[in-house]
């Protein structure tokens, strides 16, 4: 089996099943700041980076993250939230019936989440599509996976287009499932 390559088609080594674990908590972290964020209109974003750093008893959680971990969930939530126009635009564009404020809240977070992930290079588009639909299954309604699957199937399309298209940054291996850069 071929190496997977990262999407300046620099070979990588797979992540193991605990550092996908951890990837995939800081994910589901990051779209929970999201949320908040665009619950509070990105008002006093400090206190929600506080209240995610304070230690949490018997949380329930099988993924304790660092803090280190915590941050780097904090860090990709709030540049989603400051890329939400661009995503919101997308989303407009590509399903005009459906513009964010008609979404549900927890769908529309996941959505512009997914979008910065794609579109800032930092997780290979289909993995960060996957990851998306995982979330939709997990919090919001029966409909929603297929609502945003074909919304970031729309995206995957273009940003695939906007760099050439190869199977490098398409970056499907399971492997990869998971994967986070650091901001």
């Amino acid at each position: 089996m071929a190496m997977p390559r990262d999407i300046y088609n620099v070979p990588r080594s797979p992540l193991s099943e605990e550092e996908r674990a951890v990837q995939i908590a800081i994910r589901r972290l990051a779209f929970q700041v999201l949320y908040q964020l665009d619950a509070r209109n990105g008002q006093d974003p400090e206190a929600e980076l506080a209240t995610m750093m304070a230690p949490e008893e018997d949380s329930g959680d099988k993924t304790e993250l660092t803090a280190d971990e915590r941050r780097k969930a904090f860090e990709l939530g709030s540049a989603a939230f400051a890329n939400r126009d661009k995503a919101d635009a997308f989303m407009v564009e590509a399903a005009p019936g459906w513009p964010a404020h008609r979404q549900a809240a927890v769908d529309r977070a996941i959505l512009r989440l997914a979008h910065y992930e794609m579109t800032s290079g930092r997780t290979p588009p289909k993995v960060a599509v996957n990851e998306a639909v995982e979330l939709a299954k997990e919090y919001s309604t029966d409909r929603s996976p297929k609502f945003v699957n074909g919304l970031l199937d729309r995206l995957l399309k273009v940003v695939l287009a906007e760099r050439g298209g190869g199977p490098a940054e398409e970056g499907g291996s399971p492997a990869d499932a998971g994967t986070v850069e650091a901001a």
